[in-house]
């Protein structure tokens, strides 16, 4: 079964096009179940495609994307994008553009990130649902 594809939208950039939704939720979201979906991620590495850089995915990434300040804020729309962006993330960093650096600034990182951070862009849809759970269109994150 195909989670994902990649796909190039109409102003020629990558996006990586979700086809199911693992975590749904109309109040709350299950972040201890994208927490352990995460973590047959652990100890793989995947290529950026514009960079060619190699991405280590480290014990610590799974609690967190789950736990960050940024989820426990994630409701609605966004916290549901990301639950599911969860699914796809070998595609996110195969298609990920815009690769900035930005220095760390925040003692509670320190040890983790003590050299900075690496942001970038990328793409992904996910289906819209009705109330029978048919497919009615999609949004682009």
């Amino acid at each position: 079964m195909i989670l994902a594809e990649i796909i190039t939208n109409e102003k020629g950039k990558k996006v990586v096009k979700i086809d199911t939704i693992a975590f749904s939720s109309k109040r709350k979201i299950d972040w201890d179940g994208v927490e352990q979906y995460l973590k047959k991620y652990v100890g793989q590495k995947y290529q950026i495609d514009e960079t060619d850089d190699l991405i280590y995915i480290g014990s610590d990434f799974p609690d967190e994307y789950a736990n960050s300040n940024y989820s426990a804020k994630a409701h609605g729309t966004i916290g549901k994008a990301k639950a599911n962006a969860s699914q796809v993330i070998p595609e996110l960093i195969k298609i990920a553009t815009n690769i900035t650096y930005r220095k760390n600034s925040d003692n509670k990182h320190s040890k983790n990130a003590k050299f900075g951070w690496y942001r970038c862009t990328v793409r992904f849809t996910l289906p819209t649902c009705d109330d029978k759970g048919n497919v009615i269109g999609k949004n682009v994150f």
